[in-house]
Parts: structure tokens; sequence; C-alpha cells
């Protein structure tokens, strides 16, 4: 690389989409930078699924309680503020773990927002930067419906900042955002509204399963509203009304969970030719966008895989072994495993029902159901459901679940989805007993 640059590879952005691939670079000798106009680290370790796996903990628990049957009797409820101020002291500490541990590999910061000025050089403020190669990380924000009374809505980022429990709480949208958030304030007592534009929930997931959580939650106290257009959000000394197609709903809070918006303002990439558009930047297969030194990563992507954390992981660490030549072939995205963090957890991998119905003489589909597994009933679980698909060959390529341990099941599945194990090679697996890792193995098939 030429050293008439300022550094070899800029990352714009210091989340998972440059992190965790950057050391390599440094190791490697380049001399690497990243530009981040706010946190450290990014949306999940700040404002998205690390903070909200830890305000997720306690009412996990409660809702295990409630299902033990009165084995556990002891009346139990969730101190918001307590359980507030935990997660955010553990969250805290993230930004500055990994802004140290990225310096001591040798690794500058530059903070403020970056925008191009020509394909190797960046402004940020009054200063200019240059590089041979630039990687674009940028992620996504919230969407804002644009309503009257927007300005009463939070998104995201504010809910996982909530000082207290609303009595009542509005929910626009039944995506992961929406159906988690649902999943939690019902656990820690406040009236919970879902309104739906449609009449489908996580569109990403098989119906039928999409509907059997819906169902769960439902049964947990949490009214589901579908086929209904926000119209406006009114405020009411207070509280606030929320007025729609279907009628109106009062809340003390309302969250806009009406989805993500790849960030991609003011980085001035129409003056370099780079195809974009509200769902991301466009990217070849080796994740390079128009101009080839310019990559992206992470969920500022316009792609097809789940736009995850470990997703962008995964990118971030393809991108630096393509920019040092370890890697010369298009990217290969492995199986990806998707998680709704609600209880019960809907969790999946690999080939879908759909694509299996559609493909008869390619896949078989196995039903199952939770409760025939004794080890479920360890935690009080008496219901839920599993499909498996095989290839011809009983190769194992696709499963959805929906139950307490959805998502353990899935990532010890997910191994022989991505490497085709056998069920002869399965059976070589002696894994420790009782666990659920033994328990979804050995109901394979």
């Amino acid at each position: 690389m030429s050293h008439t640059f300022d550094y070899d590879v800029l990352f714009i952005g210091a989340g998972h989409g440059s992190f965790d691939g950057a050391p390599a670079l440094t190791a490697a000798g380049k001399r690497v930078a990243f530009v981040e106009e706010d946190r450290v680290g990014g949306t999940c370790p700040n404002w998205g699924c690390n903070a909200k796996i830890i305000l997720e903990a306690p009412a996990k628990v409660l809702q295990t309680i409630k299902q033990s049957d009165g084995v556990i009797t002891d009346t139990a409820k969730i101190d918001w503020p307590k359980a507030m101020q935990r997660k955010q002291k553990i969250v805290d500490g993230f930004a500055p773990a990994i802004q140290a541990g990225m310096e001591s590999a040798g690794i500058d910061f530059i903070f403020g927002h970056a925008s191009f000025v020509d394909e190797h050089t960046v402004s940020v403020g009054d200063r200019q930067v240059t590089a041979d190669k630039i990687v674009i990380a940028t992620g996504q924000h919230s969407h804002r419906l644009a309503i009257p009374g927007k300005e009463f809505l939070h998104d995201s980022k504010d809910f996982l900042s909530i000082p207290d429990v609303p009595g009542k709480m509005v929910i626009i949208g039944a995506g992961f955002i929406g159906l988690e958030a649902a999943s939690i304030m019902q656990t820690a007592e406040s009236q919970v509204t879902v309104i739906m534009r449609g009449s489908e929930a996580l569109p990403a997931f098989d119906k039928a399963y999409s509907d059997q959580l819906m169902k769960h939650l439902a049964a947990q106290g949490v009214v589901f509203i579908k086929n209904s257009q926000v119209q406006s959000v009114e405020e009411n000394g207070s509280a606030y009304t929320v007025s729609t197609s279907t009628g109106s709903y009062p809340a003390d809070y309302v969250l806009d969970a009406t989805g993500r918006i790849p960030n991609t303002d003011g980085l001035n990439l129409d003056t370099l030719g780079i195809n974009y558009d509200e769902k991301g930047i466009e990217v070849n297969e080796f994740l390079q966008t128009s101009q080839p030194n310019i990559y992206a990563s992470g969920d500022v992507i316009k792609k097809e895989q789940p736009k995850l954390t470990p997703t962008a992981t995964f990118e971030s660490q393809y991108i630096v072994a393509h920019i040092l030549g370890e890697e010369t072939e298009a990217i290969n995205y492995p199986a990806i495993a998707e998680n709704v963090f609600a209880t019960p957890r809907l969790a999946k991998a690999g080939v879908t029902i759909a694509e299996a119905k559609a493909a008869p003489d390619k896949y078989d589909i196995v039903q199952q159901q939770v409760a025939d597994d004794w080890y479920r009933l360890v935690d009080f679980e008496s219901a839920g459901q599993r499909t498996l698909i095989y290839n011809k060959n009983k190769q194992l390529v696709g499963v959805i679940e929906i139950s307490d341990k959805a998502d353990d099941v899935v990532n010890a599945l997910l191994p022989a989805i991505e490497f085709g194990y056998t069920a002869e090679q399965l059976k070589r697996l002696v894994t420790i007993f009782p666990t659920i890792g033994y328990s979804a193995l050995g109901y394979l098939g």
C-alpha cells in the first residue's frame, strides 16, 4: 500500500462492522484509524443487543417463576430502577474497553462526522484524512413515523434507557424490537398495546411460528391491534393518545418500532457515484462499493442476509482478509441464526419452511413438539414447537423453534447445518447430560 496516505485503512464507524476485524490489519503492519461521531462500539454494545439482554434477563426469570405452577411461591417483581442502574453500569464499560483495546493494537481514533471529499479522502470537521482503503461501517438508526405528534415518539435507544415502567405503553410495529420490548414491559407490569400496520408480525419468520409467539404474548397480557394505521399522537397532560384507523389508545409512553434506516446521510456518496438507496449501500461479492477501494460492512449494506451483530463481525473479518490478500474468493456467508429475545424465544437458521415446501424433491420436513422432550419440564416449560428441514442425504439444513430455550437449541444445531453433519457423525457427539444441547441433538430426526 502507498505511504502517500495518512492511513492504509480507514474505517468510518467504530462498531462491530469495524473493530472485530481491524486488529488483524495492524498486526500485519498496516496503519489504521476509526472515524466515530458517537460512542465507540456502535449500536449493539451501547444501545442495542447488550443493553436489551441485560434488561430482558430479569423478565425471563420472572416468567419462569410464573410458569412454575406454584413450585416457586415467593412473590417476585422487577425493581426497574435497579435493573436500569445495573444495565447502565455494565454498558458504560463497553465503549472505553473497546477503545482501549483498539488503541493498544495500534489503531487511532478520530472523533467527528466523516464526509467523502474523493475516493481516498474524508473530511472530519476542519480536518482532511486520507487512506488507501476506506470501509463504510456506519450502521443504522431508528425510523421515525412522519405523523403529527412525532416529537412524542420514542425509539429503541430511548426505550433501553427508560427510567420507569409506564402504566400504559403503546408500541408501533411488531418486528424484533416491538415484540422484544412488549415481552419485557408486560412482564414488568406495564399494560402493553402493539399497533400493527398489517396482520403479520416478524416477516423474516414463518407465519405459523410468529403467530404462535403473538399468541403466547397475548396470553401474558399484550394486546395486539392488527391492520391499523397510526395517524397521530397527542399529548394529554403527562400522558398521550395514539389515534389510528381502528381507534384511539391511551399511553404513558409510545415506542416507534417501525424499522431501521441505513446511515448514509451526510457521507457525500453521490459525489463518488457510490450506489445506495433506502435499504443501504450496494456492494459486490467482495463487499466493495462502485469505488473498488471503498468497502461497506455491517448494517449499512443493502443485502439479503440478516442485519445482525454476528453478520457485521463476519463481514468485517472478511474485508480485512480481502484487503490483506488472504481471501481472494467472494464472500461466502454461513448459515446465520436469528432469534427474537421474547419469552418464549423464537429462533431459526438455514433453509426455511417456505423454501422446503417449494422444493419437496430436495427437502423433507419434520415437525416436533417441545413437550415431547422430558428435559423441557425441568424449567417448567410445557409448550413449544420445532421444525427440522433435512435434505435428501438426511443432513440437517434448517431449523425453526419456538420455546423458552429456542436460542440455545438453534445454536446447538448450527454446526450441523453449516457443516452438513450426517446422522452417523452426530451419533459420535457424547454431550453433557442432562442439558439442552444433549436434548437438541438427541431429538434430531
